[in-house]
């Protein structure tokens, strides 16, 4: 259990009361190194202390600090569209953590020299930056098509265990579901294959950022991050300074929209992704910006988008048989997740509803991968 104290509590607090951090330290009784201390996050205050730092700053415990169970699953996920991301939500996906927990030693060696982002920022150039020497460390050109594929093996470079699921297209609301196991040093994702392609792409390039910002996991700061830096690795500066030109000729709204879908198709990405793209272009770089009602896009990405799912490009027929999901998640996924189960279940023999639980899936579907990983 870690203790933290809210320092930017504190701090506003002193503001608030026209204190220095030295009176503080006179009315608390402690030294004002103490102060800096708790501050920083080197220590922590005494019970008798804490209550005295509370009645000075007239802040409830609440708000004043917060105890954290550091081995606890760290979930970061968002549910599609206007869909509301509930505490049930994250507590069924915090359960399916330590569930997978047993599942961890039977994992291979996991890689401990990992690519991170160490200052994370959406200001627009730093966001570019980090975009592009992400693609230059994959060896993806600069304005060329990137393809999921191409993602894959970072996430095995960086202790991240890749978990496709199918869970349907309209019954589910997740696109991913990240946990990470903070004691363990091991990520789990949960990959819906049930969502289509541009999508499919973009998703994955969110859970990247999420691996290469792993502090910031589990909250809003990071889910927004993610998002900007999945638009800005798919479609970078460059990119948009090859259409940006073509597009903002256009001379109405319809015209904008055609421009604009036809460089999501020759990227296979979504419309909003070109388009948030470009409006943030041209706003760093003080250019007009493109002036369409975003319904209008929206309904256009709904009109055009195709039916296919990542799991129709992949399987043929569908549903897949057991054994082929498997090979799939084995060898496209560089996934060892199936090859640690097949090892769990033979040694601990925890049966069918383990692998139910942990993958969220329908009875039957586990029943009939955990007689393929028995075999």
């Amino acid at each position: 259990m870690q203790k933290i104290l809210h320092s930017d509590a504190v701090r506003n607090a002193l503001i608030k009361r026209g204190l220095t951090q030295k009176n503080l330290a006179s009315e608390v009784g402690v030294s004002a190194q103490a102060i800096t201390n708790w501050l920083k996050g080197k220590d922590f205050p005494r019970p008798s202390a804490l209550l005295k730092l509370a009645a000075t700053l007239q802040l409830s415990f609440e708000e004043l600090a917060s105890t954290t169970d550091t081995n606890q699953p760290i979930v970061a996920f968002r549910k599609k569209g206007a869909a509301i991301t509930t505490n049930a939500h994250i507590n069924k996906a915090k359960e399916i953590g330590v569930l997978l927990k047993p599942l961890v030693p039977y994992l291979g060696r996991q890689q401990t020299l990992r690519t991170l982002i160490t200052r994370p920022s959406t200001e627009y150039d730093k966001l570019q930056s980090a975009a592009l020497e992400t693609r230059r460390r994959l060896g993806i050109g600069e304005q060329a098509v990137l393809g999921y594929e191409s993602l894959i093996g970072e996430f095995r470079n960086s202790g991240a265990v890749l978990m496709p699921v199918m869970w349907g297209a309209k019954q589910r609301h997740e696109n991913a579901v990240h946990i990470r196991l903070p004691k363990e040093d091991v990520t789990f994702i949960l990959l819906n294959l049930d969502t289509r392609l541009e999508d499919f792409k973009f998703w994955m390039a969110h859970e990247l950022a999420h691996i290469y910002t792993p502090d910031l996991a589990g909250t809003e700061e990071g889910e927004d991050y993610a998002d900007a830096f999945a638009g800005a690795l798919l479609f970078p500066e460059p990119c948009v300074e090859a259409c940006y030109p073509a597009i903002s000729r256009k001379r109405n709204e319809q015209s904008v929209i055609k421009a604009l879908f036809n460089f999501a198709r020759e990227h296979f990405i979504s419309i909003n992704t070109i388009y948030r793209q470009v409006q943030d272009f041209a706003r760093a770089r003080q250019l007009p910006a493109l002036k369409i009602a975003e319904n209008e896009l929206h309904a256009t990405r709904n009109y055009f988008s195709g039916p296919l799912m990542i799991r129709e490009v992949l399987f043929a027929p569908l549903p897949p048989a057991p054994n082929v999901y498997i090979a799939a998640c084995k060898h496209q996924f560089q996934s060892d997740f199936f090859i640690a189960m097949k090892k769990m279940l033979r040694e601990r023999d925890t049966g069918s509803s383990y692998v139910q639980q942990i993958l969220d899936i329908s009875i039957h579907d586990a029943k009939s991968l955990y007689e393929e990983l028995r075999h």
